[in-house]
């Protein structure tokens, strides 16, 4: 088989490549130039492809004697992955940018460029299994489920898992990932995993979002539409926070308010209490399936939910519908949502969130959240709300990098 093995400049990609060349395949490395600052350094375990990661994937490729290239989507990973990471901020939505990049530029124009020059699939370092099942190509989570990385790749279709090779599947550890680096040599096999978002190296979200967002000053209110103050700026406030809303009044009850929803349209920030944070329901308008589902989802089904790369699964209920209710984040060529109720209530919901469906381990599809329905307030407008203590992990849970 023709393997094109994405290295990344990390030991997972480095390992996957290693085991594909003794796997007898005909395997050519190629690592993704994506930003527009090549002279870029990572800071510790901060950032990923940077020209450091670059030079770590050529030495790999050498030490495994395989061809080696470096191909330049800057442009392409800054369309498709940085401007709509600003455009869904601005339109009122917390994005997770690894999805994108694994949907537009993994396994869609690397796919599509390795294809078109005959290579028969794509090798990653990713912690994934590709099976055939009943109903033909599945992904499943991979066997160590402290290392799963599914979540992020369950926005891959059918025609594309076809060409998606995982080597590290079945690895039971990351230990054991290291420890076979270093046993072939490989001089990266102790380089920590990167966390953050690639293309925000220092992890201030905030401060960069901050030089490409207008703010508008504009009003706090509660869920009946009362102002209680005001702010300067909407896209400047994490759903969940409790601090710094400067309300200047306590609430009747004494108790802290929390943000629960961003309204771009209207430029309000809505607040109120702890207990309305926890959601019984979650919809989005735009979903895809990683393989043929082979259930008819027009119908109740039975799977778990995740909603963010290193959160744990809950039991839900899910289904297929028309869309009969729209909020100001619903996407406008919207006709159908998936709607998921969760068997207990969740935290950390942020409309712009992927939820990832499963069915055992399989993975089933997955959908962007754009709107949810409160414990507290299940006759409410159905905006997304989390808990104060993640308000300042929300970001980099759901951006984790993968």
């Amino acid at each position: 088989m023709k393997v094109l093995a994405a290295m990344s400049g990390g030991v997972d990609s480095a390992v996957a490549a290693a085991r594909a060349v003794e796997a007898g395949h005909e395997v050519v490395g190629v690592h993704l130039a994506l930003s527009r600052m090549p002279g870029t350094l990572r800071t510790g375990a901060r950032g990923c492809c940077t020209i450091e990661d670059s030079m770590d994937a050529r030495r790999v490729a050498s030490q495994l004697d395989i061809p080696f290239y470096v191909w330049d989507f800057s442009e392409r990973f800054h369309d498709d992955v940085v401007q709509d990471f600003v455009d869904e901020y601005e339109a009122g939505r917390t994005p997770n940018p690894c999805m994108r990049c694994n949907e537009k530029i993994k396994f869609q124009a690397l796919l599509d460029k390795a294809i078109a020059l005959g290579f028969d699939s794509v090798a990653t370092g990713h912690y994934a299994n590709v099976v055939e099942g009943p109903h033909g190509i599945e992904l499943h989570r991979a066997s160590a489920w402290a290392k799963d990385q599914s979540y992020v790749l369950g926005v891959l279709r059918e025609d594309q898992l076809r060409h998606c090779y995982f080597p590290l599947g079945d690895t039971p550890s990351k230990d054991l990932v290291r420890a076979e680096a270093a046993e072939r040599g490989i001089e990266i096999a102790q380089k920590p995993d990167s966390h953050d978002i690639c293309f925000i190296p220092d992890g201030d979200t905030r401060g960069w979002l901050s030089d490409k967002l207008d703010r508008e000053p504009g009003e706090i209110v509660d869920e009946s539409g009362a102002v209680l103050g005001t702010h300067d700026g909407a896209r400047g406030y994490t759903i969940g926070q409790r601090k710094g809303l400067a309300i200047g009044h306590p609430a009747p009850d004494g108790k802290p308010r929390f943000v629960l929803s961003i309204r771009p349209v209207s430029n309000q920030v809505v607040v109120g209490s702890r207990e309305q944070l926890a959601v019984e329901q979650i919809a989005g308008g735009r979903f895809s399936w990683a393989g043929e589902p082979g259930i008819d989802l027009a119908e109740p089904f039975a799977c778990e939910v995740q909603i963010r790369a290193h959160a744990d699964p809950v039991p839900a209920t899910a289904r297929l519908a028309p869309v009969t209710e729209r909020t100001e984040l619903t996407r406008k060529d919207a006709t159908h949502e998936v709607i998921v109720d969760v068997d207990e209530p969740l935290l950390g919901v942020a409309p712009g969130q992927t939820a990832v469906l499963y069915i055992g381990t399989r993975v089933l599809g997955q959908f962007t959240i754009d709107r949810s329905r409160s414990v507290a307030n299940p006759s409410g407008e159905g905006e997304a709300a989390h808990d104060d203590s993640q308000a300042e992990t929300l970001m980099k849970e759901t951006h984790g990098a993968a």
